[in-house]
């Protein structure tokens, strides 16, 4: 990947939004600051916020700052160091049928179906849980840079998981999964982000972002299984305690 000059790269201009109803704790108000991802320098842009916690979503970039909250830590697994737990190991050998494949981040109506089974099931209560086919669309193709899709297949190639990916600079970013959610036993949130770490390790690239960790979050629970596990704090990016 490229490295723009910095002399080179017009000025990035940020925004803050106003006081939204947080989607992860109760009774709380979000508030972030965002910026839009404009070519050509769309795609280190991208890694350079990554790497300062910001996440994408379509062509903006984003990280809370909420004024009396910091609930939501930035996270990503350095995958030198990563060492799969003996539930991940079941998850693997559970899923040894499967097969990932690397695709065009290009919107089909067999994700589209799939993305949407996901939502009614996981999701049934939130706005994505109501998101057509033209809005899904544009959550796949809206500020593509060097993005993909992951698909995962059975053996008689259903598509059972996908999970749009970002490279960046030092790794990959997971955007957004969704997979099958009939198949509980396969545990396909967790083999989705197996796969990228070996991705990820095949690649010889450092780091897989994880988004934002919440301590006592029940959707966010499982990042913390990940270990090690570095979150971004003051002092820049440490590693997360483990668990006493």
């Amino acid at each position: 990947m490229s490295v723009i000059p910095p002399r080179q790269r017009p000025l990035q201009q940020f925004f803050r939004s106003g006081p939204m109803p947080c989607p992860y704790l109760p009774g709380r108000v979000e508030r972030k600051l965002f910026t839009r991802l404009v070519a050509p320098f769309a795609t280190e842009v991208n890694s350079m916020l990554s790497r300062a916690g910001f996440r994408r979503s379509h062509d903006i970039v984003y990280r809370p700052v909420c004024p009396t909250c910091s609930a939501c830590v930035p996270v990503r697994i350095p995958v030198a160091d990563f060492v799969a737990e003996r539930s991940m190991r079941r998850v693997l050998n559970r899923n040894a049928d499967l097969t990932m494949v690397e695709v065009p981040a290009q919107a089909t109506g067999e994700q589209f179906r799939l993305f949407s089974a996901y939502q009614r099931k996981r999701h049934g209560d939130s706005d994505m849980a109501r998101m057509t086919m033209a809005d899904f669309v544009s959550m796949i193709d809206e500020g593509r840079l060097e993005t993909s899709v992951f698909e995962i297949r059975d053996s008689e190639d259903h598509l059972v998981g996908c999970i749009l990916t970002d490279r960046l600079a030092d790794g990959f970013s997971a955007v957004y999964s969704f997979y099958d959610p009939a198949q509980e036993r396969r545990s396909l949130g967790t083999y989705l982000i197996l796969k990228l770490i070996e991705h990820c390790m095949l690649c010889e690239q450092p780091y897989v972002y994880l988004g934002y960790w919440i301590e006592g979050s029940r959707k966010m629970t499982y990042k913390a299984r990940f270990r090690p596990l570095e979150q971004l704090g003051r002092d820049g990016w440490q590693r997360l305690p483990e668990p006493a």
